[in-house]
């Protein structure tokens, strides 16, 4: 079946490697920024949008999930985590001297997974925040010498770039979780990927702040036996101290568990949402190299 699939572009982002790997025949169409990709879906624009939610240095993509939660809600279908390999990238013409570097360009989550080799090598530098590290890669173009950017290999290739010091991350284990959401609750499946999990992602807000609230909301699960692979608070935006959860459960939602976790946390005067219930896939090293070589 044809689908039209949005993503945080230009071309050369990480988010435009997973859907080139897990899309590849699909037509895919970039968007600037998350939130533009996320109302794209809603609008109807495109079928699937790809988004960032997470990575293993730098935490959750809080736009991601705050927008999907105060602004537009769309159920997550699918997970696609992609291991995370930053570059420094400089203009093929450029001087490889850190002194001739006075500008890097790039996402704000990038900069912070290599702060410490810009702390060491460039504190002199500038740094510009970019809606991506794509977008950071396309101004190093259009400058040329004197700036540099932090991006992979596709971003390099796909902008003329030379790949100058490569693996500046500060940690070598770095993935990032990629959402699929889409306005059809359908579960994505991918049958000739590796799936490594099944997933259920709730919101769970409390009706006031009291001793052992927390702990009442984690009990409901814990006596089940439903193992969470994250919980995570986010602001209500309503006041000071007023906050939901996000939890990750490693098991797809059923007709029991979830329905009775659901029930028992509502008399504690809790608000559950659904935001999704999806498996999760990994994109390997090799194949990411592949994709590397035959896609730019």
């Amino acid at each position: 079946m044809k689908q039209t699939i949005g993503y945080l572009g230009p071309k050369g982002t990480f988010t435009k490697m997973a859907v080139d790997s897990f899309f590849p025949s699909q037509t895919s169409i970039s968007y600037e920024s998350i939130p533009s990709c996320i109302d794209a879906v809603q609008e109807g624009k495109v079928d699937l949008g790809v988004v960032p939610l997470e990575n293993a240095i730098e935490g959750s993509v809080h736009i991601t999930l705050d927008y999907l939660i105060h602004q537009i809600q769309l159920p997550i279908v699918g997970e696609i985590i992609v291991p995370i390999r930053q570059h420094l990238l400089i203009h093929p013409e450029a001087q490889q001297d850190y002194k001739a570097i006075h500008t890097v360009y790039s996402h704000s989550h990038a900069i912070a997974q290599c702060h410490q080799f810009l702390h060491t090598h460039l504190p002199h530098a500038d740094i510009e925040y970019t809606p991506s590290t794509g977008r950071g890669a396309e101004i190093v173009q259009e400058k040329g010498p004197g700036v540099a950017a932090i991006g992979n290999e596709l971003a390099a290739d796909s902008y003329g770039l030379s790949i100058w010091k490569p693996d500046i991350h500060d940690f070598p284990n770095n993935h990032t979780r990629f959402v699929i959401i889409s306005k059809n609750r359908k579960q994505i499946n991918f049958p000739n990927e590796e799936k490594i999990t099944e997933k259920t992602t709730l919101m769970v807000t409390l009706p006031k702040d009291y001793t052992g609230a927390l702990h009442q909301v984690l009990s409901a699960f814990a006596w089940r036996k439903m193992n969470l692979s994250k919980i995570e608070s986010r602001p209500m935006k309503t006041g000071l101290g007023n906050y939901f959860f996000i939890i990750d459960v490693d098991q797809p939602y059923d007709d029991v568990l979830f329905p009775g976790v659901k029930a028992e946390l509502e008399v504690l005067g809790c608000q559950v949402t659904v935001l999704g219930t999806y498996s999760s896939y990994h994109l390997h090293r090799s194949k990411r190299e592949t994709l590397t070589e035959k896609t730019w």
